[in-house]
């Protein structure tokens, strides 16, 4: 069995998050997430509108996903990959060249992201609507 390992916010999920979720699973029989925690989310100067457990339960309702757990550090990476005996780590291609220190311990694949997507946006957009709502 070849196990993917794979880290996130997964935040305001979209057909983004589900591309890369199926893409990553396409490279092996198990996907294994790692769900950023409220608190590393604090630690990265990032909020996301969803808590943890809301993301969670989206996330394990995937088809593409066997396994989600929290990520509570950026160092936490090299245990994982050990723990679930991850073949392949998997992240989006914005993130290139920052994991292939990991090498060592699996192949490391780097993913296009889906074009014309994304969570920074959406959630830009969404606040444009609410500052409209706020002046009507």
């Amino acid at each position: 069995m070849k196990t993917i390992i794979t880290y996130g916010t997964f935040d305001i999920l979209h057909a983004g998050h589900i591309n890369l979720l199926r893409r990553a699973r396409e490279c092996g029989d198990r996907l294994v997430v790692g769900l950023s925690s409220d608190e590393f989310n604090q630690c990265k100067h990032k909020s996301s509108l969803l808590n943890y457990d809301n993301r969670k339960a989206v996330l394990e309702a995937i088809r593409f996903v066997d396994v989600v757990f929290p990520e509570q550090s950026w160092e936490q990476k090299a245990d994982d990959i050990r723990r679930y005996r991850a073949d392949v780590f998997v992240m989006g291609h914005d993130w290139l060249g920052k994991f292939d220190f990991l090498s060592e311990l699996c192949e490391v694949k780097y993913l296009p992201r889906t074009p014309e997507i994304s969570t920074t946006e959406i959630r830009q957009s969404l606040g444009a609507v609410v500052q409209q709502v706020k002046h009507v």
